[in-house]
């Protein structure tokens, strides 16, 4: 492709120049802590109608720059390399640098090797890698004033030097967890798949609730893509047992009231009221909380609402409330998600999807996009008067392809986020705007402070059948029954994160004697943990 020859005959001829003379940049925290919060900076793209004769202008004598990136080009994440290199070949023409060289270096096969050949040629930074263990390997390897722009979400792996540009997990969950409050949520559950990440997300929605003061009510993991585990999880957080449970009990209550005592007529007739209308009820019972923070991806989600729903929790019982996992999934085309709200990036900056669509035929991943400011911010740091660090670490942030962004000093990132709801008519709708400055603060919590959490059985005072029916008073000691699923502890808002209950997930606790219920068995959840888990759009 014409565009591509172009960046081929640019790498090539300054890969020929000399690199002895340029200045040394200041070591890499200098200057920072003295920078003031302003407006963002918005990255300087050039022209997209680049000409064969426009790289070579004046680049004879001057200092060769070295930008070495660092993606997997070969195997089975091939496609998501080549797509963030798309996104960086894409940039480098635009901005036409002069005098820049930048050498793209395959991570699938050695990652040592890669990282021997890139440190070599000495560059001014690297772009990459994509994974946590190759980022962690580099950051241990690399001087300590090189900086890293990789695409990691893994702040463990960060650091050193190395930011990410990837979307982090504490950013999607804290500005859900700040919407839940806005909405006047009083108490939630978390459903999160029993995954490394899952449970480190789970970590962050636990301290956020602690400091937006809503109390979490119940943590519950399950197996990502397994229907068996989503459907046992759904059933505890439910409640499933202990409200079918009362409602049979209370059908019992007013079947055994109307063949065995003697009633006056209206006795009679508002009993076989209730009597119907609790025959046409699975469930009865308030839940202990009025929302659910669903923390997987879009598929696993509606998986876990269709049973939710089929066990008793609707959106009319408990709102739904997700994070930018649910973002380019069809989510919205399910009615059973209608009014749930999630976080998501903002979209694309037409400029790049276009410029992007015309070099590759497809439109750009959410990763591809971070690819791209990367590629500008390096340009611009190696070409900035400020030091390293002042450039990639202005408090005021940037301005990128997907919206405003900025890197802290420990490696990790912000991102601003839009909230978006789904309506009626399959659709997603923004009802909140991602901020567009840093003059306030958007987070307070630190990714790498955050430590994954485990589960925590739902805290609830339980279900009694004689709350939801209205016997004479004189029959009210004779027919009085227990509560079904009820575990007391020290009230929730005296000690709402410090005290975690047990509530039994069988029914041993559950006494019922009409022979129409069958208690139903529910087994654990099953927790398979693996080594490290990216999380992408």
């Amino acid at each position: 492709m014409h565009m591509k020859r172009i960046f081929r005959f640019l790498t090539v001829l300054v890969l020929a120049g000399c690199a002895g003379d340029q200045a040394p940049k200041t070591n890499w925290y200098a200057e920072y802590g003295t920078l003031e919060t302003s407006t963002p900076v918005a990255l300087q793209y050039g022209s997209p109608d680049l000409q064969p004769g426009d790289v070579t202008d004046n680049l004879l004598g001057a200092p060769v720059h070295r930008m070495a990136v660092m993606l997997p080009l070969s195997g089975d994440a091939a496609d998501t390399g080549r797509a963030i290199q798309t996104a960086i070949e894409a940039a480098t023409l635009q901005s036409a640098p002069q005098n820049l060289s930048v050498a793209f270096y395959d991570t699938a096969t050695d990652i040592n090797t890669a990282i021997a050949d890139v440190l070599s040629t000495e560059p001014e930074i690297i772009i990459g890698p994509v994974f946590s263990d190759d980022v962690r390997t580099l950051r241990d390897a690399k001087p300590d004033a090189l900086p890293v722009l990789a695409f990691t979400s893994d702040a463990a792996a960060l650091g050193n030097g190395v930011m990410t540009m990837a979307l982090l997990p504490t950013n999607g969950t804290e500005a859900i967890v700040r919407e839940m409050a806005a909405d006047k949520v009083t108490g939630f559950i978390i459903l999160a798949p029993d995954t490394e990440s899952g449970h480190l997300m789970a970590g962050t929605a636990y301290n956020a609730a602690q400091i937006y003061n809503i109390p979490v009510n119940g943590i519950f993991f399950y197996t990502e893509h397994d229907s068996n585990s989503i459907k046992d999880v759904t059933i505890v957080a439910s409640m499933n047992a202990a409200r079918s449970a009362a409602n049979t009990r209370a059908r019992e209550v007013l079947s055994d009231i109307l063949t065995n005592e003697r009633l006056t007529t209206i006795e009679k007739s508002s009993l076989n009221i209730q009597l119907e209308r609790m025959s046409k009820m699975d469930v009865i019972g308030e839940l202990p909380y009025d929302a659910v923070l669903f923390l997987g991806n879009g598929d696993d989600t509606e998986s876990l609402a269709s049973f939710l729903r089929y066990y008793g929790v609707g959106t009319h019982d408990a709102r739904f409330y997700g994070t930018a996992l649910w973002d380019g999934s069809d989510i919205a085309g399910d009615f059973t998600m209608n009014g749930a709200k999630y976080t998501a990036l903002s979209p694309m900056q037409p400029s790049f999807t276009n410029l992007y669509e015309r070099i590759s035929g497809t439109l750009p991943t959410r990763l591809a996009g971070f690819g791209y400011d990367a590629a500008n911010m390096a340009m611009g740091m190696i070409y900035s008067h400020k030091s390293d660090a002042a450039y990639l670490l202005d408090p005021s942030g940037y301005a990128g392809a997907s919206g405003l962004y900025r890197l802290k000093p420990n490696g990790e990132n912000e991102r601003a986020l839009q909230i978006m709801q789904i309506v009626a008519g399959g659709e997603s709708q923004v009802v909140k705007t991602a901020p567009v400055n840093f003059l306030s603060p958007l987070y307070n919590l630190e990714q790498s402070k955050i430590k994954p959490i485990e589960s925590m059985d739902l805290e609830t005072p339980g279900v009694n059948p004689d709350d939801y029916i209205s016997i004479p008073q004189r029959l009210r000691e004779k027919y009085e029954s227990e509560t079904y699923g009820a575990h007391m502890t020290k009230p929730v808002t005296s000690h709402p994160f410090e005290t975690i209950t047990i509530l039994p997930e069988d029914d041993r606790d559950i006494v019922v004697t009409t022979p129409d219920f069958q208690p139903i068995n529910l087994e654990s959840v099953n927790r398979t943990y693996i080594d490290s888990v990216e999380i992408e759009e």
